[in-house]
């Protein structure tokens, strides 16, 4: 079966069926911080409608720690904050006011080691969290028990390809760079903030470096001297990092991601609608908890099922939707967690023709840039997998922000998501429907 006689009409209903959800969830249950009760409640609204669409549904749960992922952005402020203090402190006060600290400070060689020190540990945990997604600091913090919801439309037969659509339901802490910034803060305060830290990581290693074997010439002394005025530009910018998430604020997260996670949802409501059961392709709608604490339950799903999902035979693809919004935006992902992750060739390419095949010609590749999908998580485990996405990557206005609720819904960009998702299946099915 082609998508072009799938019941468009089906399609229609079910996006206002989408948006009608979506609306209720956030009235009736509001914002769901990563392993919430009331993430868990959204789940448990869905999955009595899920019940009704699928052969079987279940949660399996892992424990994870809500606030390690993105909580390291105040920690290495702090610390960074606190060693351009300190190094200030003995570079430019009389070592005779200092006391015990002065012999510190006749040195030289301290005020940059110590920046030295903190910086490059600062550019290490961001680079552990932020662009590798590792759970390093997750044992700082407590743990909590996270679920992932998995209703599964089996096949009639013997299952030999199964296909999963995924959405996360847990919504983000207040991002105060998008909110107050209007959008166009995020980028260049971040950015300002990454590469400063590094110009301080290099000027204050170097500095440190000559101190230490006295070999000064002009470019050198500089840096040891004047160039510690940099620092201060760097301290300017940790303030605003130390600013940058509002942890007393979680994000209604209307259309990230609760549009992906509807779309999981309905995919099996549409197939049961049409009436569809393949012979021997299996469609599972999983939603995840956790994307936005740093993919901690797709990583644990993936780790779970490596085995079920690459070792068993069965030819097995995620498809991961994470925020239908910005039409102009609407793109397949073929790569991701800041370029460091390549999807599933293949798979990116069926998913890329399926958009083709239902008009929507302005669909292209891309790749997040900054950030990650749960599709990564898959990805990394070898399962395959890629992301379907439609949001303005300057951020949106609503990109983790209390502007993100359901009067910012676009039922355009869900519609063609929708379309998107269902040729998909058909085609990875290849098959005509029981």
């Amino acid at each position: 079966m082609k998508f072009k006689d799938f019941d468009k009409k089906i399609i229609k209903d079910n996006v206002q069926y989408a948006v009608d959800k979506i609306t209720e969830i956030i009235t009736d249950i509001g914002p769901r911080e990563s392993a919430s009760v009331e993430a868990f409640q959204a789940m448990e609204l869905l999955r009595k409608d899920l019940d009704k669409y699928a052969d079987e549904t279940h949660y399996e749960t892992y424990k994870m720690a809500p606030r390690a992922f993105q909580h390291f952005t105040k920690t290495i402020s702090i610390a960074t904050i606190g060693a351009i203090g300190a190094g200030s402190i003995l570079k430019y006060v009389t070592p005779q006011k200092l006391g015990k600290l002065g012999n510190l400070a006749k040195s030289k060689v301290a005020p940059h080691a110590i920046v030295s020190g903190v910086s490059l540990a600062s550019l290490g945990v961001t680079a552990l969290e932020f662009l590798l997604y590792k759970q390093f600091t997750d044992v700082l913090y407590r743990k909590v028990t996270g679920r992932n919801l998995i209703a599964t439309r089996k096949a009639q037969e013997e299952t030999k390809k199964r296909i999963i659509i995924n959405g996360h339901i847990d919504s983000a802490f207040e991002c105060r760079h998008t909110y107050y910034g209007k959008g166009w803060g995020m980028t260049p305060l971040m950015a300002g903030t990454i590469v400063s830290l590094i110009a301080s990581a290099v000027m204050s290693t170097l500095s440190t470096i000559t101190e230490l074997t006295k070999k000064h010439n002009t470019f050198t002394d500089f840096i040891s001297d004047k160039g510690y005025l940099f620092h201060f530009f760097t301290l300017l910018n940790m303030i605003t990092l130390y600013l940058f998430i509002d942890f007393k604020r979680v994000v209604p997260g209307a259309n990230d991601n609760l549009t992906g996670t509807m779309a999981a949802a309905t995919a099996l409501k549409m197939l049961d609608e049409a009436g569809i059961k393949f012979k021997n392709t299996e469609v599972v709608a999983m939603i995840t908890d956790g994307e936005e604490a740093g993919l901690r339950g797709a990583k644990q799903f993936a780790k779970d099922h490596y085995k079920d999902y690459v070792e068993s035979g069965v030819e097995t693809s995620v498809l991961c939707v994470d925020t239908l919004t910005d039409f102009d935006f609407l793109n397949v992902y073929n790569r991701d967690m800041s370029g460091t992750v390549k999807h599933d060739p293949k798979f990116c390419q069926l998913v890329m023709d399926s958009a083709k095949e239902c008009g929507y010609e302005g669909v292209k590749f891309a790749n997040v840039f900054f950030g990650s999908s749960d599709a990564a998580a898959f990805s990394q485990e070898g399962i395959s997998a890629t992301c379907l996405a439609a949001m303005d990557p300057a951020p949106a206005d609503y990109y983790h922000n209390r502007l993100d609720s359901y009067d910012r819904l676009e039922p355009k960009t869900i519609e063609a998501g929708f379309d998107i998702i269902m040729s998909t299946i058909l085609n990875f099915a290849d098959e005509e429907p029981e």
